[in-house]
């Protein structure tokens, strides 16, 4: 496959989001998506222009080789690691969205702390079992290598079971 799996709907759209306009790094585009043929192979494309600037913008992303089926919000993938998000970006994202919930909203606050529970697990996911920690071949994006050289210690295994397990009764407490 010549182009990044994208495993869900919901991991292409945080992607996106990750992936500003690169005339004016505004990330507000109305996306199309469409499956394609590109060499030969199936392929899911997002189209759309940047609504700042009116730059045209595309992404292709591979298929996977078996749907992924929502369970719940977020669904941004199988038990496989992403291929679009390294670790650090995961953790990141969590991170980010855990940092920004909101007092007076619950249902949002329930809406970010299960996207911070979420990108959390796909970090447990580049872990194989039994490991301690998230291996070195977990990261690669140059945002990713940076949150991990922040802190190290932040990827075992133990440390994020307890972080994802802590934002998932927080969840619940919005419940």
């Amino acid at each position: 496959m010549p182009f990044a799996v994208a495993r869900t709907r919901d991991e292409a759209h945080l992607y996106l989001d990750l992936h500003p306009c690169k005339e004016c790094g505004s990330v507000e585009t109305a996306w199309s998506h469409a499956l394609v043929t590109v060499e030969g192979e199936l392929a899911g494309r997002y189209a759309g222009d940047c609504e700042e600037c009116g730059a045209a913008r595309e992404f292709l992303f591979g298929l996977p080789q078996r749907p992924v089926m929502p369970d719940g919000y977020p669904t941004f993938g199988g038990p496989e690691p992403s291929q679009l998000l390294d670790a650090g970006e995961w953790l990141w994202v969590a991170d980010l969205t855990a940092g920004n919930v909101p007092v007076n909203d619950q249902a949002e606050a329930r809406r970010a702390l299960s996207i911070a529970a979420a990108a959390v697990e796909e970090v447990l996911k580049f872990a194989e079992p039994g490991a301690d920690e998230v291996p070195d071949t977990a990261f690669w994006s140059p945002r990713g290598l940076e949150t991990r050289a922040a802190e190290p210690g932040r990827f075992t295994v133990d440390r994020l079971l307890v972080v994802r397990d802590t934002y998932r009764e927080l969840v619940s407490d919005y419940a």
